[in-house]
């Protein structure tokens, strides 16, 4: 009769699968919290304790009808510690008497075989590799866990809203408080594509808008290049109702203009102008020598 493994492996186990499942399947990282999960866990270990009470009747009863040398043999084994019986299955070596038990009929040139078992560590650790692999390719190819672009999504919208809930406490950006950043050009570029390409063209070549890349300028209201285009995205131009004041109306905050000023004075200031040889407009209003970007 073998002993038994005790109820704290049990547990243990238990909870952690447990926390593996929710880890996979629940919705978000937030199950420590909720009740659901403690009273799954609760009922889980009161079961357990169910079970351990039933396979102590059980053993105790198959204990009532071993011989007494078994009797002894098993009171033997079960006194010693459960995690030194792991410790010894998996390290302790048998000794020269043990080894002709095991000895495998068969040799060649004088070497002979053991037919020793594989040690459960090894085992346990071979048979939860089989079991993770099944669990994770599951909730891989059924669910969301693990997956990039589902990460990718739930952490860009964490990203975004957290953006949102401290654009609404932080300071409006105006045309005082609003500075030139090397850190704004890339998101730049992109309000720039969505708000300003369809007049001014692809990197602000000009099309139906004037080109923004070169040296002339129709409206000037301010003595730098990036606090002139903060303006008009604020004001809108006095000369042409198609460029409206993305600001006042709505389309865009302070901030957005902040960073589509910056992308403007990159491409105008840091690069080269995109000529009329090479698909450009041809310059509009007068040349003007800009200030620093502040």
């Amino acid at each position: 009769m073998k002993t038994r493994t005790p109820i704290s492996i049990y547990i243990a186990t238990t909870i952690g699968l447990t926390i593996m499942a929710f880890e996979m399947f629940a919705s978000d990282s937030g199950y420590f919290s909720s009740p659901f999960f403690w009273a799954l866990i609760l009922i889980a270990i009161i079961l357990l304790f169910i079970m351990n009470a039933i396979g102590d009747l059980i053993e105790n009863e198959n204990f009532s009808r071993l011989p007494e040398e078994e009797k002894k043999q098993y009171i033997a084994e079960k006194s010693i510690p459960y995690y030194q019986k792991l410790w010894n299955s998996a390290f302790k070596k048998q000794s020269v008497t043990e080894e002709k038990d095991i000895l495998i009929d068969h040799g060649f040139d004088g070497i002979t075989e053991l037919d020793n078992s594989l040690p459960k560590w090894w085992i346990g650790l071979f048979w939860f590799g089989c079991i993770f692999c099944v669990v994770y390719l599951t909730a891989f190819a059924f669910t969301d866990y693990a997956h990039p672009d589902a990460e990718y999504t739930k952490e860009a919208k964490t990203m975004l809203a957290s953006i949102e809930e401290y654009e609404k406490s932080a300071p409006q950006i105006d045309l005082e408080s609003a500075k030139y950043s090397a850190d704004n050009i890339a998101e730049g570029q992109e309000l720039f594509k969505t708000n300003c390409v369809t007049c001014h063209g692809d990197g602000g070549k000009g099309g139906i808008g004037p080109n923004l890349t070169d040296t002339h300028w129709i409206n000037i209201k301010e003595k730098s290049l990036f606090k002139n285009v903060f303006w008009m995205l604020e004001n809108g131009s006095p000369n042409n109702p198609t460029m409206r004041p993305f600001i006042k109306d709505g389309t865009i905050t302070g901030r957005d203009a902040e960073k589509i000023a910056a992308y403007i004075y990159h491409i105008n200031q840091e690069t080269s102008p995109v000529t009329p040889a090479q698909g450009g407009a041809a310059p509009q209003g007068e040349e003007v020598k800009w200030e620093n970007a502040n």
